[in-house]
């Protein structure tokens, strides 16, 4: 399930992306030669230690709040509306059913193995949860606040 998740979100976000740069005017080159804000740098980085270094139901949970929360801010946006065609594209990407049923399918997923799981266990998945939607916001902060490398 996570390796099809993974290949569409390759596929639609890449596209989607891509399109905002060409529209932003930004070559392929100087996107990639950006260089990750401190937030976004912590927060994958943290993704990719529990992925590597706990064991899978860790590694879900941690990355639960990515699915889970773009589309809780996808849909209120959708209900505020934008005028914004670029910003109207991103939120209905994010919105929509299809999302809707991949976010769902993983909070299924994850459910099934912590059900089976000891309370340490389940502990240790509530608290990658709870880092990484705290991860979550403060993206969503750097973004709003240009965050960039102070030196």
């Amino acid at each position: 399930m996570f390796n099809e998740h993974a290949a569409g979100a390759l596929k639609v976000e890449r596209a989607l992306h891509e399109s905002f740069f060409k529209e932003f005017g930004l070559a392929p080159d100087a996107v990639a030669a950006t260089p990750m804000a401190p937030t976004n740098l912590a927060y994958t980085s943290y993704l990719l230690a529990v992925a590597y270094g706990a064991p899978y139901h860790e590694a879900m949970a941690a990355v639960l709040p990515c699915y889970w929360i773009y589309w809780e801010v996808g849909r209120e946006l959708e209900r505020a509306g934008s005028p914004d065609p670029l910003y109207t594209r991103w939120i209905g990407t994010y919105a929509s059913d299809e999302f809707g049923d991949v976010v769902r399918a993983v909070i299924d997923a994850t459910n099934r193995v912590a059900v089976r799981l000891s309370a340490a266990e389940r502990h240790a998945m509530i608290r990658h949860f709870v880092t990484t939607s705290r991860y979550e916001w403060m993206f969503w902060e750097m973004g709003y606040r240009r965050e960039a490398w102070p030196l």
